[in-house]
């Protein structure tokens, strides 16, 4: 492959600079310039706005980095635009409700409407993005992002093409995993099939877990079962391989007391009771974990990778892992049906 920019540079101000780039060739003074890109933009603003290709721009001024915020755009000196761009990181803190702040101050005294943007060529869970709305941002994914580039495939900038390749690089990165073997899928197949998985299963959430190891790539599937009044919960989380049964005792999302409850106790015993309903129900591939963590979260039981997934010299048969899955995601909700029985 041709070198690329942005196979290089792929740090967000990189994409930053882009969009920034992209926005200012949306002004009318820069059609002699080249016809096409303005076009372009024109478009990129009235896609971010939500207006149809009629809405006519007279004036577009945009840069980067004020107050923080990535991407800014002022339309026609009636409309903010402001853009969080992303790559592969995520909302940090409550950076988006800030920046919101600041440019609806900013809109106030200078009399514009303000619209928020949240930029994403990397891939975000769906559970993620809905937060994102919910605080008053529309979201601009790759997806849309690369189907406006590919309009304008007679635009020959270097710059341009250089940007919308890299997005078809890493639209096909996530989408390889249904041609792979399953032994050679990498950090991008697995989010590729998450996302599937969100759109064919309900209550799933994934993300990236970092540890000293390298971290792995984690997607939640079905809900969370809360047990004994709220005291601990047990769920089932794909970990980049193993399908495994987890209970949490955090004390930030449970009411877990170590002072009256020891983990190691609570552990064990969910997992012999797990591998008893496992034998009554004839789940025979759920199995011991060769060796228990201690923590917060923690395996109990688990269904190693090929028994779910299938072979690593084959590729994936999707329809019939989605069902493997459910049939997983139902049994966890007779055995937590079955303990909140005994509780009472």
């Amino acid at each position: 492959m041709k070198p690329n920019i942005f196979s290089i540079a792929t740090k967000e101000l990189h994409q930053d600079a882009f969009i920034a780039w992209l926005l200012q060739w949306a002004d009318p003074s820069n059609a002699i310039f080249d016809k096409q890109l303005h076009l372009c933009a024109q478009d990129f603003v009235r896609k971010l706005i939500g207006f149809p290709v009629t809405y006519e721009i007279k004036k577009v001024n945009a840069d980067r980095h004020w107050e923080n915020i990535d991407v800014w755009a002022e339309v026609n000196d009636e409309y903010l635009l402001i853009i969080e761009d992303k790559t592969f990181t995520g909302e940090h803190s409550k950076q988006l409700l800030t920046y919101k702040s600041i440019a609806e101050e900013y809109c106030q005294e200078n009399n514009f409407k303000l619209v928020c943007i949240y930029l994403k060529t990397g891939a975000e869970a769906l559970s993620s993005l809905k937060k994102i709305e919910s605080k008053g941002f529309n979201i601009f994914g790759r997806k849309e992002f690369l189907q406006l580039l590919t309009e304008f495939n007679d635009i020959t900038n270097n710059i341009f093409t250089d940007f919308k390749d890299r997005l078809v690089t890493l639209e096909k990165g996530y989408n390889s995993f249904e041609d792979k073997v399953v032994n050679d899928w990498d950090d991008n197949d697995w989010v590729g099939f998450y996302q599937f998985l969100e759109k064919n299963l309900q209550y799933v959430s994934w993300s990236r877990v970092n540890n000293p190891n390298g971290g792995f790539w984690n997607a939640g599937i079905g809900e969370w079962h809360y047990l004994d009044d709220n005291v601990y919960s047990i769920y089932l989380q794909i970990e980049q391989g193993n399908l495994c049964f987890k209970i949490c005792t955090d004390e930030r999302e449970v009411d877990f007391d170590e002072n009256k409850m020891d983990r190691r106790v609570l552990r064990n015993q969910l997992h012999h009771l797990i591998m008893k309903k496992a034998k009554e129900l004839n789940f025979m591939d759920i199995q011991r974990p060769d060796k228990f963590g201690y923590g917060n979260y923690m395996t109990v039981a688990l269904v190693y990778k090929d028994k779910w997934l299938g072979s690593d010299d084959k590729t994936v048969e999707k329809n019939t892992v989605v069902m493997i899955l459910e049939r997983y995601i139902s049994f966890l909700k007779e055995f937590a049906d079955s303990m909140r029985q005994q509780q009472i």
